[in-house]
């Protein structure tokens, strides 16, 4: 099988072919102010649009308002939510699309009863825990913490780069990885040449 890559973060129409003709599944977008990486929505609303078909357009909100998350749906083709917040399971499900639910991983955390608690999500993604900061902290944690078998499709994240990819995609066989900071030339601009490397690091493990 081969792991499904997501490139997040992204800002511009340019980087968001780019990643699109170098095989992403999948774009972030960036619905949080606080982020480098922020888009307003005139700007997501471009980068939407130009995507081709078959590439998932992805909206990351951090413990955002109903109306907040309603207003880029209205606005903004969107195909997916991603919540990495506190957001409970039933502030997810009422806007009626797919989404996945951000885990910032510690030693105590039970993945298991997370997947049970969010069962309406389409996967959990496995980020790094940094205190005060809700994602893209360009960190890895211990992919051993992952446990084999889970309820919920895997999304890998945190630090993950064309350096350690392959070997993450080894240990914890998510369905899909999620890369930000990884691939950039600076914070919100892509490099060709790092996504085109992390692209092939993942092709690599296609068995």
């Amino acid at each position: 099988m081969r792991t499904r890559v997501k490139i997040c973060g992204i800002t511009s129409v340019e980087d968001g072919l780019m990643v699109a003709k170098a095989g992403a599944d999948s774009i972030g977008l960036v619905f949080y102010e606080p982020s480098p990486r922020h888009v307003e929505i005139e700007q997501a609303c471009l980068i939407a649009k130009a995507m081709p078909a078959f590439v998932t357009r992805t909206a990351l909100f951090v413990d955002p308002t109903v109306e907040y998350v309603q207003t880029v749906l209205d606005r903004v083709q969107i195909d997916l939510l991603q919540f990495h917040g506190d957001e409970t399971a039933e502030f997810c499900e009422q806007f009626g699309r797919p989404y996945m639910k951000a885990v910032r991983m510690r030693e105590e955390t039970n993945l298991h009863a997370l997947a049970e608690h969010y069962e309406s999500a389409c996967g959990l993604l496995l980020d790094a825990y940094k205190p005060g900061v809700p994602g893209g902290t360009g960190e890895r944690f211990n992919w051993d913490m992952v446990p084999e078998s889970l309820s919920k499709p895997v999304v890998l994240a945190g630090g993950l780069n064309a350096q350690n990819v392959a070997q993450a995609i080894s240990t914890v066989k998510p369905w899909a990885v999620d890369v930000s900071g990884g691939v950039e030339a600076s914070k919100g601009v892509k490099s060709p040449d790092s996504v085109k490397l992390f692209m092939q690091q993942v092709m690599s493990t296609v068995e």
